[in-house]
Order: structure tokens, then sequence, then C-alpha cells
């Protein structure tokens, strides 16, 4: 009798990180660390896709897409995160910004190396559970080139995101539109997708279009060495997915699971939240304790173990404190994100705010920002990436301390951004502080 013996399984994921020149309106919080390494939560954004990933059966190897330089902070993580998930995980550096789909062309080769079954690709820059292991069976069932990953949104709100029609019996993708100019569908793109090898077809198909396109527009006798730049630069949203909905090769599956985008400081917070509120079913050793002698605890709390905590501070809900942080005596935090190093002395009161690495809030001082959550009655909304000016004025925002501010005894910091290395003297409220 022939015994059948199941060939192993293998998969790949991809995590497109950007690069320098995106994100500006996470400044000036990204002027220090890349970021897709800004703590959410007490760890590197991108360490909750990582998790995610390594969590998946058959996962060999991660790959991060970008065009950051690979400095040591980046280097650092890399080893760390391979050390801590005994997995290869590797940058490939893009020569240019190549947009979402052009550096998983690019690096093809290195994609496809060994031969995997179907390969994530995920963007850094969002907040999920992440149902990889939900989506990798829906694919099975049905495998198809493209699934992604959706979720619901209100009316108003789906016009900032891709929009998805669906057949609602076989899930495919009827039609897709980025940022619809009126209302398309109220499922929208998550920036989360499962791609089968042959997914790349499309993005080669993109790139010799480009390459065409390119050579015609040339004027007589120039050079055609610096072509390679715009061609190969493709948005796997408006040329790929508007173009391939309803050809029966793109589908999508529905996730009802947290989601928020990161695009600003704001929806840093945010997302803390969501994900310290996913501690307490996937890292519940990460959630602080209330222990007799120690501070008290209200809600989600992270705390780094090197940071040292006063008995007498009250924490929470939904705060982060980072690696060797010093909070003083009756110290009020609520909301709020205090990053390495940073010190609050006695009796500062910060809520809704980002206290940055280094940063000293004196005695008495209160450091406070507005939050700009969705609508608790509507269970579709999402955080809204808003612009930080309108009509040339600073909108009400949670604060944001930059790195190594000096705020002194008995000040109010309201809805401002304080860039780094700034001593101040006095209160400010709904200012940027140069």
């Amino acid at each position: 009798m022939q015994i059948k013996v199941a060939a192993a399984v293998m998969l790949k994921a991809v995590i497109l990180i950007g690069g320098p020149q995106k994100g500006t309106r996470f400044r000036p919080l990204s002027f220090e660390v890349p970021k897709p390494l800004f703590p959410v939560a007490g760890v590197p954004m991108i360490q909750h896709h990582i998790e995610a990933c390594a969590q998946v059966p058959g996962m060999q190897e991660i790959l991060l897409i970008g065009f950051y330089q690979p400095d040591e902070p980046l280097t650092r993580f890399l080893e760390a995160a391979q050390q801590e998930f005994n997995l290869p995980v590797r940058y490939l550096q893009e020569f240019a910004p190549l947009g979402t789909g052009g550096g998983l062309y690019h690096f093809r080769d290195q994609i496809l190396a060994g031969g995997p079954e179907a390969f994530f690709v995920l963007n850094a820059d969002v907040c999920s559970d992440f149902p990889l292991n939900a989506m990798l069976a829906a694919h099975r069932q049905q495998p198809h080139p493209f699934l992604l990953l959706g979720t619901t949104a209100n009316r108003t709100q789906s016009l900032s995101y891709g929009c998805i029609v669906e057949n609602p019996q076989t899930h495919e993708v009827l039609h897709y539109v980025e940022k619809p100019s009126t209302f398309v569908s109220d499922i929208i793109n998550c920036g989360v997708y499962l791609f089968s090898p042959e997914a790349l077809k499309p993005l080669r198909d993109v790139f010799q279009r480009h390459q065409q396109d390119g050579q015609l527009c040339l004027p007589l006798g120039e050079d055609s060495s610096g072509l390679w730049r715009g061609a190969g630069t493709i948005r796997l949203e408006q040329d790929v997915f508007s173009a391939l909905a309803g050809r029966g090769q793109i589908y999508v599956h529905l996730n009802d699971g947290i989601w928020s985008q990161i695009k600003s400081a704001g929806s840093a917070l945010y997302a803390s939240r969501l994900y310290l509120g996913q501690y307490q079913l996937t890292h519940p050793e990460r959630l602080a304790k209330h222990t007799p002698g120690g501070p008290r605890i209200r809600g989600n709390v992270y705390i780094h173990p090197t940071a040292k905590v006063a008995p007498t501070a009250v924490l929470g809900p939904n705060v982060s404190i980072g690696e060797g942080v010093t909070v003083g005596e009756g110290v009020r935090l609520r909301e709020s994100i205090v990053l390495h190093g940073a010190t609050l002395q006695e009796h500062t009161c910060v809520l809704h705010s980002i206290v940055g690495w280094g940063s000293t809030v004196g005695r008495w001082a209160r450091v406070e920002g507005t939050p700009n959550d969705p609508n608790p009655n509507d269970p579709r909304a999402h955080m809204d990436s808003e612009s930080l000016f309108k009509d040339g004025k600073l909108l009400p925002a949670i604060t944001i301390l930059g790195c190594r501010v000096r705020i002194p005894a008995e000040v109010l910091i309201l809805n401002s951004i304080v860039l780094p290395h700034k001593e101040l003297s006095r209160s400010f409220t709904n200012q940027i502080i140069l």
C-alpha cells in the first residue's frame, strides 16, 4: 500500500515599512526613531505584526521592505526579533520609494525563494488583531491570487480609505476604489493581504506597462538609464486592485476585530489603547497588576521592568511607560505614552499626551491634550486621521513633548506640540512651540 506524505507547507510575510519621507504627520516623534519602531503599548509598532506572523504555522521568513537607511536602532531591532521569535527577519532596502507594490516586485526573487505556498503582506502603519490564520484558512478553501482583509466603516469615514464592493455570497471583490469622492461601499481595505505567488504576475504587467509608457515619453536622444525609478513605482491599490476587481482574482476576508491606522501621534495613542486591551487575551503578562505597596493601577497599563514608579502614583487607564522612566510621588497618568528615560516629577498630571524620550515634567505641572476618539455610539467608526491644522490654526489634539524637553514646575501645556530640546519657562495652549 502506498502512503501519501503531505509536503511541508511554507509561508512568508512581508511588512511594508515605508521610509523617512513618509509619515510626516507623526513628527516630531519620528525625528528620533523610524516610525515603525515607535513604541505602541510598550513594544515597537511592527513587533505586533511580527508576533502575529510568527504564530502562523509554516512561517519560514519575515521580510521588511522600505527605504529607511539600515541604522543602529533598526539593526538592533532585527537582531532582537530574530532571537525572540526564532525566525529569519530581514530588511530589504529599496533604492527609492517604490510604492506599496514596487518593492514586492523588485524583491520578488527573495520573496519567492524556497517556493512559499503564499505570502502575507502587511502595511506597518496599521493596528490590528491580525487574523492571519483565518485568512490562510479562507485562502486554502478558495485559492485566488489576492485576498484582502476588510472591515466596515460608516459612510462618511469610508471616503478616507480604499473601498471594496464584494459579492456577498462568494466574497469576490467586484469593484475597488481608493479614497472615492462619493460613497461606494462601507467595506474598507485594512492594508493586510495574503497573496499567492501568481499575484506577482499582475505586478510584472504594471511594471512593463510603466516601462513602455516611460520610453514613449522620453525625448529623442535622452538616456533611458534613469527609467527604472518611474517604472518600478507600483501602487497596489490603484494599479492592481482597481484594475483587477471583478475578474475573479481578488477576494476579501471580513474581520470584526480591532483595526486602526497609525498615521499621526494621536492615532498612536488610540492604537496603544487597542493593543493594551488585546493584551488581556494575548499577553496578560505585559499588563501591570495592583500590588500592595505599589502604584494604583486603573484599567490596562504597561510598565517596563526598568521603570521606577512611586507607590503613590495613580496610573491608567490606557497608559504605557517605557524603559528607564521615573514617575514621582503623587503623579497622575491617564491615556498617555511616556517614552524611554523620561522623568515625571512629584504631583505632575499627564492626560492624553505623549512624553518624549528623556523629557522632564516638573513638580505640579500639567500636560494635557484633547482626545480625538471615534464615536463610541457608532460601532463602525474609526479614528480620524485629520490634519494638524485647519484655517492656519493648530487643531485641538493630544499634547506631544519631543525628546529632551524640559517643562518647569507648575505650568500648563495644553493641546500643544513641543519640538525637541526645548526648555520652557511658561504655560502654552494650542501652540506649536519651536
